[in-house]
């Protein structure tokens, strides 16, 4: 059997990268590097169906990854978001209430240089 012990890594920055859709939340922080430390989404917290896609669902699951980052040693973190999901601001706000200092808040959503057709519009 491997004797090896496991040492903590101390990781005083972060990104943390907050992917949300209509259908759930995606919260991954990772070291500067870009190699992820930790990750949940609203699936893994429990949520089925449409609860994923809750603010709720994206608060809960930004507070559990919160809390496995601090024991790492983290204080400062760098924020993606990407995605037009209802649990933006809950994930930020779920982060600011952690006590890890946010260093810069960064959209990254891809918007469309006038790509794909959009579906028609509906008639009442």
């Amino acid at each position: 059997m491997n004797n090896i012990k496991k040492t903590k890594k101390y990781i005083p920055n972060g990104i943390a990268h907050i992917c949300v859709t209509f259908n759930t939340s995606i919260i991954s922080i990772s070291d500067v590097e870009g190699n992820i430390l930790c990750w949940a989404s609203g699936g893994s917290r429990g949520f089925k169906g449409s609860k994923k896609g809750s603010p709720f669902a994206a608060q809960v699951a930004t507070e559990e990854v919160c809390k496995k980052v601090k024991e790492c040693g983290m204080r400062n973190i760098e924020i993606k978001i990407q995605g037009p999901g209802a649990g933006r601001e809950a994930a930020l706000r779920a982060i600011a209430s952690s006590g890890i200092r946010i260093s810069s808040i960064q959209d990254i959503t891809p918007l469309p240089h006038n790509g794909c057709r959009p579906r028609k519009k509906k008639r009442l």
